[in-house]
């Protein structure tokens, strides 16, 4: 029985038409699956649904999502990330897209992890000499307006300084701001949509902050996981909801790592009151 796929040109110039049209006609295509993206079952016999495409170094893995959750597209991922996806596809690679049930965290995911700073001149962040600064990032979410949004807040361990600068300072926000980042003095609205820059989600797990490279190429990671990281249902679910995410950026010893939501907001609440934060609302990628 043919199914109701969706198979985006991105995708059709990826498998070929010959494979595309073996999925549209149900040949290779799962009926029922989970969703990609919120985990939940679905059926592409009864609804509609989008074929996504991860694409690594030398790898690929075709996985299905509600066309209500996500559109038919290909995500550009790391052969690590693509790995790390795989394993969360129950063992396999088979196109069924299949995420099995994991035991999301009681609020947040913490990670320290190496920024993936690019080499460019202009406005672009410098690991800070002699110490190697890695960037924490914490996923929760945060009321503001009397709605939930997901947030990410980074904050590196070290200062962070111009590329070839001797100085001692902390030009870490400074580089964010210029790379389109504004400040924030309180958590009373969502900060501007910042295009270009986005952060992906893959099989429902966080795997990086992808930021626009300076000849138009495909964005490259500004942060990325050492292994994928898991986020509450709740999180995820208000990612799908918005389709973006906020994130806020603070200078080494403004935020720390705190344990609880309310005190990563009273912590949020302080660095912007210093004139110690940033923001920008980024566009989710992928799932």
């Amino acid at each position: 029985m043919p199914r109701m796929l969706d198979v985006s040109d991105a995708v059709r110039a990826e498998i070929g038409d010959e494979e595309a049209d073996r999925l549209l006609a149900g040949q290779n295509a799962p009926g029922s699956y989970d969703c990609t993206s919120c985990r939940t079952p679905g059926d592409s016999e009864q609804e509609r649904t989008s074929t996504v495409l991860f694409i690594g170094d030398e790898t690929a893995v075709l996985a299905f999502a509600h066309a209500t959750c996500l559109p038919s597209q290909v995500v550009q991922v790391t052969e690590e990330q693509l790995r790390g996806a795989v394993r969360s596809i129950n063992g396999d690679t088979s196109p069924s897209g299949r995420v099995p049930e994991q035991t999301p965290p009681q609020w947040s995911a913490t990670e320290q992890a190496t920024p993936q700073w690019s080499a460019t001149e202009q406005a672009t962040p410098q690991r800070a000499v002699p110490e190697q600064a890695v960037l924490g990032i914490t996923s929760g979410l945060v009321l503001i307006a009397g709605e939930l949004h997901p947030a990410l807040v980074v904050e590196p361990t070290a200062p962070i300084v111009r590329p070839g600068s001797l100085g001692g300072g902390d030009e870490f926000l400074p580089l964010l701001i210029e790379q389109g980042y504004v400040p924030v003095t309180e958590l009373a609205a969502v900060p501007p949509v910042l295009h270009g820059w986005s952060v992906l989600l893959a099989v429902g797990q966080l795997h990086a902050v992808l930021q626009p490279q300076a000849n138009g190429g495909q964005p490259v990671a500004w942060w990325q996981a050492h292994q994928p990281l898991q986020v509450t249902d709740g999180w995820r679910a208000a990612a799908n909801k918005h389709q973006q995410v906020i994130m806020f950026a603070a200078p080494v010893g403004s935020i720390g790592r705190q344990p609880r939501e309310d005190l990563l907001r009273d912590a949020l609440d302080k660095a912007a009151a210093g004139g110690r934060l940033v923001a920008a609302t980024l566009p989710l990628a992928g799932t």
